[in-house]
């Protein structure tokens, strides 16, 4: 039964770890997943916000107050060319020229105010006649890696808006905050033409970080790449109902391993303590049955029974075993009862000095210990109580003593008046109680480690004692110490 109960005992710590393991890596793979989902949400914003910008700086004008209040100006043209180079590979070329000018300045305007239609259009025409008065860009660009015509179109757009309003950091920073992205911005150079965003997912799921690298002038080979740092916090907290549902099935089910091992070490303990009681009946059952026989035995010789002082011992003994019998068939019957009202009294005066030396003159002393006794309770202290009931508590609190000893013991009765009530403390020298048997010890069935297996017994008799003292109104406790000795105080009502 013991090795079923380890067995038992290591498959259910083994079944624990491998329910929690499974749950962290399940857990693991909702934050990973979780974290991908925040891939793609701050990929998504960041070409948004990158392609916005771009959107936005066609139109873009420089403020007055960083170029003195003049109105930019420009005129574009594009070109793609598709023309086969000398290995015979099909190429494009992709020609812009685009122009940028400040009217007011070519007009002699120093008020600060926008332009009427014909002031614009006489500004053209004089940039058109004489092309040096204009900030000039001719470029051409090798765009044969372009996945379609309509790509470089939209470059030649980008690529305008970059000449006109360049792109800046603090451009995209700024978009990228109104999204609550967190990130470090560079602005770069590739060494060819990207047409696509590139998207570099984290690898760490500690401090986790997203790189985006998004072209916004494709033709002249610039991109801006985003490091992205993902918020563990935010993730954590989006996770906060899953969390909450896998902790409380968790423990739910942790729990009830746990109750399930705790029943079974339970049943065990009824199934020793069964045997316990089977062993420990026999037992006391043996001493009774034994003076039986030998009365019987005594009956059938004639030479015996003829002599009365033999016949009167026989007697005796035959009495005193059905008195122990009986005694012990009484104790069985009051612990089972479940209120102490149940249990019925006799109530009488009883001399605790008279009640304790009878217990000490019946206690039985194992040879080779040494017992003594000591009563000092006065010879005028009385207590309304069943003496029976009264006797076997006290008795049970004196074997207890004499049986968990050393070599010797010294075991004292004393008694006092307290007001409405009369206090009863037995104490002995012995090996003392542990500090964690003590809160048990007035449990049914339940043997300190003291007891051991080399002490017959139930574990009944402090759950007898405590059930009787009740069963008078009373109330019974202990002190003790280790090595020391212990105190038993029984406290009952006049």
């Amino acid at each position: 039964m013991e090795r079923r109960i380890k067995l038992l005992y290591i498959i259910t710590i083994v079944a624990i770890l491998a329910f929690l393991g499974m749950q962290a890596y399940w857990l693991y793979g909702r934050y990973e997943f979780s974290l991908s989902e925040y891939d793609s949400y701050a990929s998504a914003k960041i070409v948004e916000a990158v392609d916005n910008l771009g959107k936005l700086g066609k139109n873009r004008r420089v403020n007055w107050a960083e170029k003195d209040g003049e109105e930019l100006a420009h005129r574009s043209n594009y070109n793609i060319n598709h023309h086969t180079d000398s290995a015979g590979r099909k190429r494009i070329t992709a020609t812009i020229r685009s122009q940028k000018y400040f009217a007011h300045k070519l007009l002699g305007i120093t008020e600060r105010r926008e332009l009427t239609p014909e002031e614009s259009q006489r500004a053209a025409l004089m940039v058109l006649e004489n092309e040096t008065l204009a900030e000039t860009r001719r470029q051409s660009y090798d765009a044969s890696n372009a996945p379609s015509d309509a790509a470089v179109w939209g470059a030649f757009e980008r690529s305008e808006a970059e000449f006109l309003a360049p792109l800046t950091t603090g451009m995209v920073d700024s978009v990228l905050r109104m999204h609550g992205l967190d990130a470090d911005i560079r602005l770069v150079v590739t060494d060819t033409m990207m047409w696509q965003p590139s998207v570099i997912h984290h690898a760490s799921a500690v401090s986790p970080t997203t790189v985006i690298s998004v072209p916004y002038s494709e033709l002249e080979c610039k991109s801006v790449v985003v490091t992205c740092h993902i918020p563990v916090s935010k993730i954590f907290h989006d996770m906060t109902g899953t969390l909450v549902v896998v902790a409380l099935l968790s423990l739910f089910l942790i729990i009830c391993l746990i109750l399930q091992f705790a029943t079974i070490l339970k049943l065990s303990r009824l199934d020793r303590m069964r045997n316990s009681f089977i062993t420990t009946m026999i037992h006391e059952l043996k001493r009774p049955i034994s003076t039986f026989k030998m009365c019987v035995s005594g009956l059938e010789n004639k030479r015996m029974m003829e002599d009365r002082a033999v016949r009167k011992e026989l007697l005796s003994e035959t009495r005193n075993a059905l008195d122990n019998l009986s005694a012990y068939f009484s104790r069985l019957r009051d612990i089972t009862f479940n209120d102490v009202e149940q249990i019925p009294l006799n109530i009488r005066d009883v001399n605790l000095h008279e009640l304790f030396e009878s217990v000490a003159g019946a206690t039985a002393v194992p040879s080779g210990k040494a017992v003594v006794i000591k009563n000092e309770i006065a010879p005028a202290v009385e207590v309304s109580a069943d003496r029976t009931h009264l006797y076997n508590v006290v008795s049970n609190l004196v074997e207890n003593a004499v049986k968990y000893s050393g070599p010797s013991v010294e075991i004292t009765a004393e008694a006092a008046v307290d007001g409405a009530n009369v206090v009863l403390r037995i104490s002995d020298t012995g090996n003392g109680i542990s500090p964690a048997d003590l809160r048990h010890i007035f449990k049914r069935f339940y043997r300190g480690q003291a007891s051991g297996g080399d002490q017959p017994g139930m574990g009944l008799g402090l759950a007898y004692a405590r059930l009787l003292v009740e069963a008078h109104g009373g109330d019974i406790s202990v002190a003790s110490k280790e090595g020391e000795g212990t105190c038993f105080t029984i406290r009952l009502p006049q």
